[in-house]
């Protein structure tokens, strides 16, 4: 049996105040990136959905926030393999805004396992995704 390549687009969100960033905790079930990291919030984009409709769903799933605007800032592309698998990743990356309100996962078996607002100042590379790192270079922040 040969090696298995899949492809997936993925739309992220980079949802950031003055010295916070909103994060998703990624669960076992993570299909790309290995559970327990920090992660954008977003996610595949499925058959016939607009990215930015992806978008807006999956920040409800994983932090059960509304989308009010977004904008396309960056596209990165990932590999990785996980589970028997290797992945050709797409990542679109949009600067959000949202509405306000208290963040919490509402998907249940899915791909987030906690979601928070993470101070800026400390953020740890290490418990972060190659994502997420991205998208906190794309609004001026280095860990």
């Amino acid at each position: 049996m040969g090696n298995q390549v899949r492809s997936r687009v993925s739309a992220y969100a980079v949802a950031a105040t003055r010295d916070e960033l909103l994060l998703t905790r990624l669960s076992a079930a993570s299909p790309v990136f290995e559970p327990g990291l920090w992660h954008l919030p977003g996610g595949g984009i499925d058959p016939g959905e607009q990215p930015e409709e992806a978008l807006a769903r999956e920040l409800r799933e994983e932090t059960g926030l509304e989308l009010v605007g977004a904008r396309l800032v960056d596209a990165r592309t990932y590999t990785a393999r996980r589970l028997g698998v290797s992945w050709h990743l797409v990542g679109l990356f949009y600067v959000v805004e949202l509405a306000p309100g208290a963040v919490g996962v509402s998907e249940s078996d899915g791909s987030t396992s906690d979601v928070a607002w993470m101070p800026l100042a400390g953020l740890d590379e290490s418990v972060l995704s190659p994502a997420a790192l991205d998208g906190l270079g794309m609004i001026g922040v280095r860990v």
